[in-house]
């Protein structure tokens, strides 16, 4: 029986699909896996700020396109990447377990974050970063950068920036750890919902597929995730406004999540935050709650000033 893995082409997308073949090699030994390099909008559109192209299906179109006339079996995706609403036909069969979810600083001679001279140069890709970021740090001059981890690691040096802000998850799953000066504590800047974690999608009525995947679930990731990203649904938020989003179970109970929510302004002179818990089985609801904790707050006028 074979199996075929859609992913982009990046060095961090393939690391995903190889993982998911690798795990379910290990699971289904008669089982071939093979996997397909998908070219997608938001590869194509490389060197435009991701706030100017669209929402996160700049990422994922082509590849659900793919799996939804069965070209593809199931696609592997960066879970922050993937929209909340999926198209018609296809769902998260599973979610991988969690990687290191903070934001990290790689900067010239490993300054950390609080060290940065005044005035220094500081690239993203996300406004979420860049709002949380500036506010904490209004004196750093923060700019827009784009492309594959290797690429913006040498953008560096090529356009004399002091600073890039990047996902640890991407750099420790690629073994670029190393290259990590800095963590940046989430009270700081929250990650974006579903950060760190894989998204592991299928056709609805993929029997087969169903069942094959559920060898690459993790039930905590799953609960945490689903609170971000009914909070992130709540708000009806894309990447072209700063939101933020974190949930975790507590470690004294381990049917508790807590979960931060986050929304600013891109210019990062206002971030309203809130935090809740609740019953892990209840994860959704929990997501509802922060995004109610926020609008309340004034969140709403933040996000329709940008529509």
């Amino acid at each position: 029986m074979k199996v075929i893995i859609g992913s982009r082409g990046s060095a961090l997308a393939l690391w995903q699909a190889n993982w998911a073949r690798k795990k379910l090699a290990r699971a289904y030994p008669d089982l071939s896996v093979e996997i397909e390099v998908i070219k997608t909008e938001g590869d194509r559109l490389s060197e435009i700020p991701l706030s100017q192209i669209g929402g996160k299906e700049v990422w994922t179109k082509e590849i659900e396109l793919a799996l939804l006339s069965g070209s593809i079996d199931l696609a592997v995706h960066s879970l922050k990447d993937m929209p909340t609403k999926l198209p018609k036909g296809l769902v998260l069969g599973a979610i991988s377990a969690r990687e290191d979810a903070r934001d990290v600083l790689v900067s010239k001679n490993d300054r950390v974050f609080w060290d940065l001279p005044e005035g220094a140069t500081v690239a993203t890709s996300s406004l979420r970063r860049q709002a949380q970021l500036k506010h904490a740090r209004p004196d750093l001059n923060f700019v827009a950068i784009r492309g594959n981890v290797d690429t913006r690691l040498k953008k560096l040096e090529t356009e004399n920036l002091d600073g890039i802000i990047l996902a640890a998850a991407g750099l420790k799953r690629l073994g670029l750890g190393d290259r990590i000066a800095d963590f940046i504590d989430p009270e700081i800047c929250l990650p974006a919902p579903g950060q760190a974690a894989l998204g592991i999608e299928i056709r609805e009525d993929d029997d087969r597929i169903t069942d094959l995947v559920g060898v690459l679930n993790c039930a905590e990731t799953l609960q945490a995730v689903t609170a971000e990203r009914a909070m992130l649904a709540a708000l009806g938020g894309d990447c072209s406004v700063p939101i933020g989003g974190y949930a975790a179970v507590d470690k004294a109970s381990v049917d508790v999540l807590m979960l931060s929510g986050i929304v600013a302004t891109p210019d990062g002179r206002r971030v309203i935050s809130e935090r809740a818990e609740g019953r892990a089985s209840s994860a959704e609801q929990l997501g509802m709650r922060v995004a109610k904790g926020l609008i309340e707050q004034g969140a709403r006028d933040i996000l329709d000033q940008d529509g």
